[in-house]
C-alpha cells in the first residue's frame, strides 16, 4: 500500500522559504515519478512540480524559478524548495506518486504566506 507523507508546511511571511518534504512507503519509489499539486481555497487543484524517475522536471510556468523539486532515492523522499514566496502561494500541498498511471496521494500540508 502506497503511502506519502508530507511535512515542512506552515506559516511565513511574504519573501520567505520553506521547504516541504514528502516520504514515500510501499512502492519502488526510484521507478515512481514524483510531483507536487496544490490547492487554493475556492480554487482547482494545480500542478507545481514533477520530477521524474529519470530525475528531469517540470514546472508549473508562474513557479519557476521560485520553487525547487527534488528527489533522493536513497531516502525515499522528494521535496519542494519554494522561496520568495507570495500571498498568492498559500494553499495546502499534496505531494503525488505516478507509476504507469497509477496516482497516489499524501494528504496534504498547509502553506501560509501572510503578506
Amino acid at each position: 500500500q502506497v503511502q506519502l507523507v508530507e511535512s515542512g508546511g506552515g506559516l511565513v511571511q511574504a519573501g520567505g522559504s520553506l521547504r516541504l518534504a514528502c516520504a514515500a512507503s510501499g512502492m519502488i519509489f526510484r521507478r515512481n515519478d514524483m510531483g507536487w499539486f496544490r490547492q487554493a481555497p475556492g480554487k482547482q487543484r494545480e500542478l507545481v512540480a514533477v520530477i521524474t524517475s529519470d530525475f528531469s522536471t517540470n514546472y508549473a510556468d508562474s513557479l519557476k524559478g521560485r520553487f525547487t523539486i527534488s528527489r533522493d532515492n536513497a531516502k525515499n523522499t522528494v521535496s519542494l524548495q519554494m522561496n520568495s514566496l507570495k500571498p498568492e502561494d498559500t494553499a495546502v500541498y499534496y505531494c503525488t506518486s505516478d507509476y504507469r498511471g497509477f496516482r497516489s496521494w499524501g494528504q496534504g500540508t498547509q502553506v501560509t504566506v501572510s503578506s
